[in-house]
């Protein structure tokens, strides 16, 4: 069984900056998604598993960056600029699948850990 530890999460003024980390039980293609109340669960970004591949949603990309240490098995979500809008449970994601075609949909993610809150004052 896969076992995704999340942290990091809190509250922070807007403009202002949090990591989130992700700790997992092996090496995996990880993602990260978001979930605002009454929205869909959306995606964020997703590095593979070398670690030299990454996407990310355009309404994140230039202020968040994924990355992760392998000899940890950890993920880490660095956001920068951050806005209200921004505010959500942020999940960490995995998969045994590493096929970079396929990351966008939260079907694309067999295991997903517990969610962490972001909260963005203005």
């Amino acid at each position: 069984q896969v076992q995704l530890v999340e942290s990091g999460g809190g509250l922070v003024q807007a403009g202002g900056s949090l990591r989130l980390s992700c700790a997992a039980s092996g090496r995996y293609k990880m993602g990260w998604f978001r979930q605002a109340p009454g929205k869909e669960r959306e995606f964020v970004a997703v590095i593979l598993r070398s670690g030299s591949t990454t996407y990310y949603a355009d309404s994140v990309k230039g202020r968040f960056t994924i990355s992760r240490d392998n000899a940890k098995n950890t993920v880490y979500l660095q956001m920068n600029s951050l806005k209200p809008e921004d505010t959500a449970v942020y999940y960490c994601a995995a998969d045994h699948q590493n096929y970079s075609g396929r990351y966008m949909y939260t079907d694309d993610y067999e295991y997903w850990g517990q969610g962490t809150q972001v909260t963005v004052s203005s």
